[in-house]
């Protein structure tokens, strides 16, 4: 429609259908990290590929994402393929290609939820409420962090005040898109790698780090993050252990109603 304005987060997902299980994107440069753009952003457009497809039966419950290589700043095409679609799950291989090349590597399960016991285990973090914190600016963050309003409650990284031995790699921090957007899969998907590698929360220097591999599980189905609407949701991160180049990372992402909506699960490659 003229005059519509399209999210970035919308514009920077957007597919066009090449073949029934095939889609060209192109790389948003408000996206961009330092090398390559935002993980979030990749893993958002893939699990895109599934939501638009003709196929799609359910909603997500596990998108896992495999960066491969560095994705340049050219089109890329994304191929989803349902390769299983039992009574209540439906399970999806993804590539994502660069001139022929193989970047991203993915895989996605969707399910046909029911009602049933329900339980939450982890517990919502004691934090101040969002009103009370400033948003985060950093002239070095990189460009993707300008599309998200970011107010840390614990943990700040590269913080260059804490003790060398302080064995605590917590961050816990208020998020939403900036500027709001309802929430919907793809901006969770997105928002669930907001989180710096936690190496540069242990470490008051600055130390080369990327995600290899990130899986998120979904909590919530659609009519819960639609309740979330624009508000900001709460995640709280940290790491089991650092050695030999690698560290894991794990984090709850919560509504403000204290609604446990995603975890997400990592493992970091870093480099001294």
């Amino acid at each position: 429609m003229p005059g519509t304005h399209l999210h970035a987060l919308d514009a920077a997902t957007a597919l066009t259908p090449l073949a029934r299980d095939s889609y060209q994107g192109q790389t948003d440069p408000r996206y961009a990290h330092r090398i390559g753009p935002f993980g979030g952003i990749t893993a958002a457009t893939l699990l895109q590929s599934v939501m638009v497809h003709p196929d799609r039966q359910g909603e997500p419950i596990a998108l896992t994402v495999n960066f491969a290589q560095p994705i340049s700043d050219e089109p890329f095409v994304i191929e989803a393929v349902a390769t299983r679609t039992n009574r209540s799950t439906q399970h999806w291989t993804l590539a994502m290609r660069q001139s022929g090349t193989v970047v991203t590597t993915a895989s996605a399960v969707l399910a046909l939820r029911r009602d049933t016991w329900s339980s939450t285990e982890a517990e919502f973090p004691s934090v101040s409420p969002v009103s009370a914190l400033k948003r985060l600016a950093s002239p070095e963050a990189p460009t993707w962090f300008a599309n998200y309003d970011v107010r840390v409650a614990h943990g700040m990284p590269l913080d260059d005040s804490r003790p060398l031995a302080d064995k605590d790699s917590i961050t816990t921090l208020w998020v939403r898109d900036e500027p709001s957007r309802p929430l919907d899969f793809v901006s969770l998907a997105s928002m669930c790698d907001v989180f710096v590698p936690r190496i540069m929360v242990r470490r008051p220097v600055r130390v080369p780090a990327g995600t290899v591999s990130l899986t998120t599980y979904f909590h919530a189905d659609s009519s819960k993050l639609a309740a979330c609407g624009t508000q900001h949701l709460l995640g709280t991160a940290r790491a089991s252990h650092f050695g030999m180049g690698y560290h894991d990372q794990t984090a709850q992402v919560w509504s403000a109603e204290r609604v446990l909506l995603a975890t997400t699960h990592q493992i970091v490659y870093f480099k001294e």
